[in-house]
């Protein structure tokens, strides 16, 4: 019999693992780097340190694409040994809650099932939650009451935006347009711009950074490749241009968001209204969206403190308090070991 809980949020950028005996959260880059096809590298941080900068026999990937499962194969071998690193190298059976999207197929979401029963990590029983569900429970909101919550979760790959109401998704959309799309938006612009070309990982670094420089009235340096020239640069750029680039990306979430309103019941349109829409995720932290969608749909927008783990903390109290633990539930077709 298990006697641990173990709680997983597997997002395309990274990976967090909740550890009942300790109660410690695991935050890693959710990444796999394979020399010469077949040998293990660097999985994680390590790996990450490595993508853009390794030679072509080192391939350094994501096995999550989209919020989905892409590459099966890796992702079991990444499990295990993240799960490995949290056990500090020995693995015991234990039960598992994992955060799943809910607008996907009923194939994607059962994937991430078949995924920890597969990966040989000693896996005694697999429960699953709806991530919009783990987010709100992060955001110290209480699911399971009559009343009507907007959650807009915007991540590395994907946007979800979901109404709750009694423990439950009332309605759910997925874009494809959040925190990389902001990374290529910059990116764009600043070769279009500045004739410099960036790779991912600064573009990164200047979206996050965005807030504080403009805060201060200060601009960005950049570093890069010159078009022209093909000679390594170094450019001064005024975050403001990178923020009117970026509202084309901006103006699909929110538009996304006025779609899920429009078609969502009166009853928890008017408790939405009252409390107004919880903005979560890491990439809703960058420079201006928060009013923008406030702007646009004239709600208060709420902000967490920790967008980041929201939803591994969302997990652990599904894991830890009995009132949520009926939130989780197994997939149609699979049965609790």
């Amino acid at each position: 019999m298990a006697n641990n809980f173990f709680g997983i949020d597997i997002g395309t950028s990274n990976i967090r693992i909740y550890n009942q005996t300790d109660n410690s959260i695991f935050m890693e880059k959710n990444m796999i780097a394979i020399e010469n096809g077949n040998v293990l590298l660097a999985y994680g941080d390590s790996a990450f340190d490595m993508y853009e900068k390794a030679p072509g026999n080192i391939v350094a990937s994501f096995p999550v694409i989209n919020g989905v499962i892409a590459d099966i194969s890796n992702m079991e071998t990444l499990l295990k040994l993240f799960m490995t690193d949290v056990s500090k190298g020995t693995l015991k059976p234990a039960d598992f809650v994992i955060a799943v999207p809910t607008d996907v197929t009923d194939v994607e979401k059962r994937a991430f099932y078949d995924l920890v029963e597969d990966a040989g990590i000693k896996a005694h029983r697999i429960h699953v939650v709806e991530k919009a569900v783990a987010d709100g429970l992060g955001l110290d909101i209480d699911v399971k009451n009559s009343q009507g919550v907007m959650i807009v979760n915007v991540g590395y790959s994907t946007t979800e935006i979901s109404i709750l109401s009694l423990g439950g998704i009332v309605l759910s959309r997925i874009i494809k347009v959040a925190g990389k799309q902001f990374d290529d938006d910059i990116r764009n612009t600043v070769r279009k711009e500045f004739n410099l070309f960036i790779g991912e990982k600064t573009a990164e670094r200047i979206k996050i950074s965005m807030k504080s420089l403009i805060a201060a009235n200060e601009n960005i340096v950049c570093y890069g490749r010159d078009i022209v020239s093909g000679l390594p640069m170094e450019r001064e750029i005024p975050p403001e241009i990178l923020d009117a680039n970026l509202r084309d990306s901006y103006a699909q979430i929110i538009d996304s968001i006025k779609m899920v309103l429009e078609r969502t019941p009166p009853e928890l349109s008017a408790d939405i209204y009252r409390h107004g829409l919880y903005l979560t995720g890491g990439a809703s932290q960058i420079y201006n969206l928060t009013e923008l969608i406030s702007e646009a749909t004239g709600l208060k927008v709420n902000t967490s403190d920790d967008p980041i783990d929201s939803v591994i903390m969302g997990v652990a109290k599904v894991i830890n308090e009995d009132k949520y633990r009926k939130l989780a539930y197994y997939i149609e077709g699979m049965s609790g070991r």
